[in-house]
């Protein structure tokens, strides 16, 4: 259901402007009538207990990424023993940011191809005050420039077929990052060369989480018998749609 222009004008004067003000700005009032995300205009999102700054405009950190990042907490939890994550995509660093906001046990390092994202990862650590040592942020393309080993590899790729691009929200095509949204006619561009280096990054016993469209799952699954891993599972996300796979690094069958 579409919200009102009153709405939203009262979200920006809340959430942007802390109540300081009682009129929207012309500027804000125009993009708002322009389509902006709402999310851009106010500059920030909360997830998972962290503040993620947009400023940048990196894509906007959806529920149903929120919902899995959720899950994957829990299971680190689960580790007694420190956990090296590697946070891939990292786009805003929203899933890598909320691991290491909300487990003690972690060191979180970040992938991301583009420098503007790369500053907005790091802006988003100190906003949340994240201590130096428990971060890394990598400029790379897939897993160039990667070196080490990791018990959790949590990815958000691109992977909106562009065959599907008249299908999405005017609002997302003119206004967040391309280059985080499309992967090639079928949508899988991205994740095939995550899939084909997967292995030599992962830990004897460690995890992948790959968030997808649902309508990828049946492709995907023949993705992993191609590059022969052995054993995984997808999952639902809140909405009961096919939203991502945990890959786990084993020789036993499912």
């Amino acid at each position: 259901m579409a919200v009102s222009f009153a709405r939203q004008a009262a979200w920006i004067l809340r959430d942007k402007y802390e109540g300081k003000i009682f009129r929207l700005p012309i500027k804000d009032r125009q993009q708002l009538k322009n389509g902006c995300p709402l999310d851009y205009l106010i500059g920030w999102k909360p997830f998972l207990n962290c503040r993620i700054d947009l400023r940048f405009w990196p894509l906007i950190p959806r529920p149903e990424t929120e919902f899995w990042a959720g899950q994957a907490v829990g299971e680190i939890k689960k580790t007694p023993n420190r956990v090296k994550v590697l946070d891939i995509f990292a786009g805003s660093g929203c899933v890598g940011l909320a691991i290491l906001k909300n487990t003690f046990n972690t060191r979180v390092d970040f992938a991301e191809i583009n420098s503007r994202f790369i500053r907005q990862i790091k802006l988003n650590l100190a906003l949340n005050k994240m201590p130096v040592s428990r971060w890394r942020v990598i400029k790379s393309d897939v897993f160039q420039n990667i070196t080490s080993r990791y018990d959790f590899i949590l990815a958000n790729p691109p992977y909106i077929p562009l065959k599907n691009k008249r299908r999405v929200v005017s609002s997302v095509r003119r206004h967040e990052p391309p280059q985080a949204l499309w992967a090639g006619q079928e949508g899988l561009l991205y994740i095939k060369k995550f899939f084909g280096s997967l292995k030599k990054y992962l830990t004897p016993n460690g995890q992948a989480w790959l968030e997808f469209d649902s309508p990828q799952k049946n492709k995907i699954a023949a993705l992993l018998k191609k590059e022969k891993f052995n054993r995984w599972k997808f999952c639902r996300d809140q909405f009961g749609r096919w939203r991502w796979v945990i890959i786990f690094n084993s020789s036993k069958n499912t």
